[in-house]
C-alpha cells in the first residue's frame, strides 16, 4: 500500500531514524536531506520553506556546521536520489494526555531551600618558572546568589587578607526564576515555542519563558536567553555596505518588505537601509554624515574611537543594533537604546571615518559589566581589530578604577577573541613582573588580585585564564602561578607569525585617550518604556 503523502515506502522503527525516498512535493520542515555545498553533498535539515518568484526555496542547516552557514537553497541543489530522514512524530501534548486519561494527583513540590555554601579555599599564589607536575586546582559549582558587582581597583575587597590569601570562586548560574505579570510588550510572542524549547533541553538553566525574558530585559543587559529568538530563520540574502558586499549570518528584524530584496543597501555613515539601489543612490547624494554622530575620544595613526549616547542618538544607535544583529546570534533588539553608550571604532581616509566595529556598555551595570555587546564587522575580521576593541574596553575600565568583564553569553567568535586577549594580557603581566623582579623593582610573588588590578580583569576571568593555560598549580600546600614553557613558546610563535606576514600589532596608547567617566541622571540610565 503506497504512503498517503505520495512518497515511496519509508523504512525504520519508532526507535530509529525513519528514512525513505522523497520528492519536491513531499518535502517538509524537519526533513534531513543531502544538499550540494561547495561541490560536496552534505546532510542538512530543512528549517523553512518559501516560494520566491514561483520557485520553492529551502532554508537549511548543515549538520556539524555552525549556524551562521545556514542558507536558502533552490530545489536544484537538493539531492533527492538518496534517502532522506523524516522528522520524528510529535509527542502528544499534555492537553491530549489529560483528555484521554485522568492525571494522578501529584505530591506537593518540596520547598526550595538554599544550597549549602561552598567552601572557599584560601591559598597563596606566587610566580614560578618550574614546570613541576602537580595537581591542578579543581573548583566546584553550587547554588549561589547573583554574583556581586566587581570591586574597585585597590578597594578593600580586592586586597589580599592579612595572611596573603586569595579566594578561588567558580562561576555560578542563578537558579532563581523571576516572576511577573503578563505584559503587552512585544518581547516574545511565541510563548508555546519557548516552552517547547525549554522542555527539549531540561538541563539548561537559562531563563526562556516570556515572563523571565521580560524581567531580564527590564533589569538590564542586552543579550537574549530565549531559544526561540536565537533559532529564527535568516531573513536577508545580501547586504552592501560601502565597498563591501556581505552575506548576513543571522536573523535581524528589518522591515518585512526587505526580505524580498536581492540586496539591502546600508549607508556606512548613517547606517540607514534601503531595498533598492536607486533609493540608496539618492540618499547618498544628500547624506552629509562622515563619521559616527558622537564625540571622538581617541585617535592614533590608524583608528579613531567615538562615544555615542543612545539617548541622544536613538535612530543611529537603533540602526547599529539592527546591523549588528545580522552577525550576533544572542543579541536582542527589544529594548530602548537609552541606557547604553556605544563606542565605535573607525578607520579614516579622505572619504570619512568608516565603521570597523563597536561595543556597547550600560551606563549603570548592576553586574559590573564593561561590555554589553561587541562586534567587529566581517569585512574587518582577522586583522587584529577585535583584540583592539577589547583592549579599549578595559582601558576605559582602568580610567573608571573598576574591574570589568563582558556580559554573558558571548558569541562563539567573541569567546575566542576574549580568551586570546585574556591569555596574552595575563602572560604579559607575568613577564613584566618577572622582569621587574630580576631588576630589583618588585617582589618575587604576585597574586591573582594583583594581576586583575593591573589588567582591569575580574578575579574569575584571571583564574579561568590561568586554569585554561595550565598555569595554576598546587605545590607544598599552596597554589602557585607557573609561567610554563608551553605558554612562552606559543607567544614566540605568534610574534614570528606576525613578523612573517609583515603585520604590526595594534595597541591602545593610554595617553591618547581624551575621556572621563560620564555621569548620568537617573532618567538617562533607565529604559524608555
Amino acid at each position: 500500500m503506497a504512503p498517503r503523502d505520495g512518497s515511496q515506502e519509508r523504512t525504520g522503527t519508532p526507535d530509529t531514524v525513519e528514512k525513505g525516498m522523497a520528492t519536491i512535493n513531499t518535502l517538509r520542515i524537519g526533513v534531513k536531506a543531502f544538499v550540494e555545498k561547495d561541490g560536496e553533498k552534505r546532510k542538512a535539515e530543512i528549517l523553512s520553506i518559501q516560494t520566491k518568484k514561483g520557485q520553492p526555496n529551502y532554508y537549511v542547516h548543515y549538520e556539524e556546521f555552525n549556524k551562521r552557514l545556514d542558507e536558502w537553497v533552490p530545489a536544484s541543489r537538493l539531492d533527492l536520489s538518496q534517502e532522506v530522514e523524516w522528522p520524528q512524530p510529535e509527542a502528544p501534548t499534555k492537553k491530549a494526555q489529560k483528555s484521554t486519561a485522568p492525571a494522578p494527583k501529584s505530591a506537593p513540590l518540596p520547598k526550595q531551600t538554599a544550597g549549602q555554601k561552598r567552601p572557599r579555599p584560601s591559598t597563596t599564589a606566587g610566580t614560578s618558572r618550574k614546570g613541576s607536575e602537580t595537581p591542578e586546582l579543581s573548583t566546584t559549582t553550587g547554588n549561589a546568589a547573583k554574583p556581586a558587582r566587581p570591586p574597585l581597583v585597590g578597594g578593600k575587597e580586592n586586597r589580599p587578607g592579612s595572611d596573603g590569601s586569595i579566594s578561588v570562586v567558580a562561576p555560578e548560574l542563578s537558579t532563581d526564576t523571576p516572576k511577573g505579570e503578563e505584559s503587552e510588550m512585544d518581547i516574545v510572542d511565541i510563548q508555546d515555542a519557548a516552552a517547547a524549547a525549554k522542555a527539549s533541553n531540561p538541563q539548561h538553566q537559562a531563563p526562556f519563558s516570556r515572563e523571565e525574558e521580560i524581567e531580564k530585559l527590564r533589569t538590564g543587559g542586552s543579550m537574549t536567553q530565549n531559544q526561540t529568538e536565537i533559532s529564527r530563520v535568516r531573513n536577508l540574502g545580501h547586504i552592501q555596505m560601502g565597498a563591501f558586499e556581505m552575506e548576513p549570518w543571522y536573523f535581524s528584524p528589518y522591515p518585512s518588505t526587505f526580505t524580498e530584496a536581492d540586496t539591502v543597501y546600508i549607508c556606512e555613515f548613517c547606517l540607514s537601509y534601503f531595498d533598492s539601489n536607486q533609493t540608496f543612490t539618492r540618499h547618498r547624494a544628500k547624506c552629509t554624515l562622515l563619521h559616527p554622530p558622537g564625540n571622538e575620544i581617541y585617535r592614533d595613526n590608524s583608528v579613531s574611537f567615538f562615544e555615542i549616547d543612545g539617548r541622544r542618538q536613538r535612530r543611529w544607535c537603533r540602526n547599529l543594533c539592527l546591523l549588528s544583529k545580522l552577525f550576533l546570534d544572542h543579541k536582542t533588539l527589544y529594548y530602548d537604546v537609552d541606557p547604553f553608550l556605544f563606542y565605535c571604532m573607525t578607520t579614516r581616509d579622505e572619504h570619512g571615518c568608516h565603521l570597523v566595529g563597536y561595543f556597547s556598555k550600560e551606563k549603570e551595570s548592576a553586574e559590573g559589566y564593561n561590555v554589553a555587546c561587541i562586534l567587529t564587522l566581517p569585512q574587518y575580521q582577522r586583522k587584529g581589530y577585535g583584540k583592539l576593541l577589547i583592549a579599549f574596553s578595559y582601558e576605559l575600565s582602568k580610567r573608571e578604577g573598576k574591574l570589568g568583564s563582558p556580559e554573558k553569553p558571548l558569541s562563539d567568535l567573541g569567546l575566542l577573541g576574549y580568551r586570546a586577549y585574556w591569555a596574552e594580557t595575563v602572560t604579559d603581566v607575568l613577564l613584566d613582573h618577572e622582569k621587574n623582579s630580576k631588576d630589583g623593582k618588585g617582589s618575587g610573588e604576585i597574586s591573582v588580585e594583583e594581576i586583575g588590578a593591573l589588567s582591569a580583569m575580574t578575579t574569575n576571568d584571571v583564574l579561568h585564564t590561568l586554569q585554561n593555560l595550565n598555569m595554576l598549580r598546587y605545590s607544598k600546600g599552596q597554589h602557585v602561578i607557573v609561567l610554563t614553557e608551553a605558554v612562552l613558546e606559543t607567544k614566540e610563535k605568534a610574534k614570528a607569525k606576525e613578523k612573517a606576514k609583515g603585520l604590526t600589532r595594534r595597541k591602545i596608547e593610554p595617553e591618547r585617550l581624551m575621556w572621563k567617566p560620564p555621569v548620568f541622571t537617573a532618567s538617562s540610565r533607565t529604559w524608555n518604556w
